[in-house]
């Protein structure tokens, strides 16, 4: 089903909210400052809360909306891209067309390009991380099949699903698809090159947030194409492994903890 439009102005899917002018005015802020920190403060948005967002966009589009160069809380750039920018004249498309928009999307459609930007979003899931990307191979075997989701320029996730998942789905090739992995199922790892362990996937990344708390520390990796990968492990095992803003990493999760969805 198309995006549910209500009274305020939100694209909502099954009542849950997809898209708000909170979302799209973090957006238009982003491009105007140059930075999610001085965006959020230019809102009255807390930093986490505009950071959360915007790698909730970049994280189920196909092409991230939000591109940015780590540095912290202090440092670093950030760019809304022309998938961003196309969200964004999407939007307040309907905005302005708020009285007529159930009859306009009925008959006329939002396009392709804007059923790409939305279908992703629409998903209800607990999964901290929701990865976007494409099919690019699917290995049958007599009980499960693996299947390798390309999700950006340098990384791929492999999910291991059944035969008859597969065919559900309607996984092949070039099949467009989204990741789900508990942030808790991820471990990390310091270094440039992959440690010796027996997990099938080992993304490559740069830690660009950490936020700690009473016992488990929430760290963010850049993963590349305005990507990112959330990890949720001890506060003890980030200091041991002495991981700061901008190390390079690696976020480590078995292939049987993966979910994959399609649209």
């Amino acid at each position: 089903m198309p995006p549910k439009i209500d009274a305020l102005l939100a694209l909502r899917g099954d009542g849950r909210l997809l898209v708000g002018r909170d979302r799209i005015a973090m957006l238009e802020a982003v491009a105007e400052q140059g930075s999610i920190t001085k965006a959020a403060q230019a809102l009255g948005f807390s930093y986490k809360g505009a950071w959360d967002a915007i790698a909730a966009i970049n994280n189920l589009l196909p092409r991230p909306a939000v591109l940015t160069q780590a540095g912290g809380r202090r440092g670093g750039f950030a760019e809304v891209t022309e998938e961003g920018r196309r969200l964004i004249v999407a939007f307040r498309r309907l905005e302005e067309k708020l009285v007529r928009i159930s009859t306009a999307i009925a008959e006329e459609g939002l396009g392709a390009d804007s059923d790409r930007l939305f279908w992703s979003l629409a998903m209800k899931t607990s999964a901290r991380n929701a990865l976007h990307g494409q099919v690019v191979d699917v290995k049958r075997a007599a009980v499960n099949v693996e299947v390798t989701l390309k999700v950006s320029e340098s990384n791929t996730v492999v999910a291991v699903i059944t035969n008859e998942s597969v065919d559900d789905l309607g996984l092949e090739p070039g099949r467009e698809a989204v990741a789900l992995v508990k942030s808790s199922f991820v471990m990390l790892a310091g270094g440039d090159q992959p440690p010796q362990i027996s997990v099938r996937n080992k993304i490559f990344g740069t830690m660009v947030e950490r936020v700690d708390g009473g016992v488990n520390s929430e760290v963010i990796l850049d993963i590349g194409d305005g990507k990112f990968l959330t990890a949720v492990v001890t506060r003890q095992s980030i200091d041991d492994l002495g991981l700061a803003i901008g190390d390079r990493a690696y976020a480590l999760f078995k292939a049987s903890h993966v979910i994959l969805a399609v649209g």
